[in-house]
Parts: structure tokens; sequence; C-alpha cells
């Protein structure tokens, strides 16, 4: 087992707070599975504002960034039975992550946190 890429982001919860009251940058950002289960979480802002920064580390890990037509929707937070977020598999991020490094199959791995203005979230993506 490899490690692929690692990635890092922070991000200040004011600035997703404003953007979240905006129709279009939540429809832009955050999948349909994310927005419903919002719905369900009372800290809105810490929501969404840890899986902006999730995505964010996602595309540092891959190299990339935002580019190769990668698309913030593309990149989905979830959480397994505990709570544990992770980042969902697709068609797409797997067929972008084989093409670059060249594999079959990898690993991705997702630690997200938040505090009352910051929110931070570290990704890791191997191969195996």
């Amino acid at each position: 087992m490899k490690i692929l890429g690692i990635g890092v982001d922070i991000i200040e919860n004011n600035r997703i707070k404003k953007s979240i009251k905006n129709y279009k940058f939540k429809n832009r950002v955050y999948s349909n599975n994310e927005l419903k289960l919002s719905k369900k979480v009372k800290n809105k802002v810490a929501y969404f504002s840890k899986r902006f920064a999730a995505k964010e580390a996602f595309s540092k890990a891959l190299g990339t960034g935002f580019s190769e037509n990668l698309n913030f929707k593309d990149i989905e937070i979830v959480n397994d039975k505990k709570g544990k977020p992770k980042f969902a598999k697709n068609k797409k991020i797997i067929k972008i992550i084989q093409k670059k490094y060249k594999i079959k199959n990898f690993k991705s791995f997702l630690s997200i946190s938040d505090e009352k203005d910051y929110s931070i979230a570290f990704a890791i993506i191997q191969s195996i």
C-alpha cells in the first residue's frame, strides 16, 4: 500500500454561513444526499463548513484541484453507521484516480473537525 496523496483545508465558518444562504451555491457545491442530510442537523454552518473543507482537502490529495472536469458535487461526504465521515466512491472519482495513478483500487481516509470560527479537513488517498 502506498499513499498517493494527502490534502488539508481549513475554512472560516462565517464564509460558509454567508454562502449557504445562496441556493445556487448550495446546489453547486453539495450533493442531493448531503443537502437532504443537512435537514436533520442542528448546526448547519458546521455541517456545511466541514464538508466544504473536506471537498477541498480531497481535491488537494488528488493533486488536481478542481480541474479535469472535477466539481464539488462529485466529491460526496457520507457517514458510516457510527457517524465517522468518509468519501463516497462514485464512477467519476474512481475513473480520475485510476487514470491519474494507473491503479485498480484505492482507499480514501477523511478526518474533519470544527471549532467556533473554523472547520478543518484532512484527506488521504492510498493504493490497495
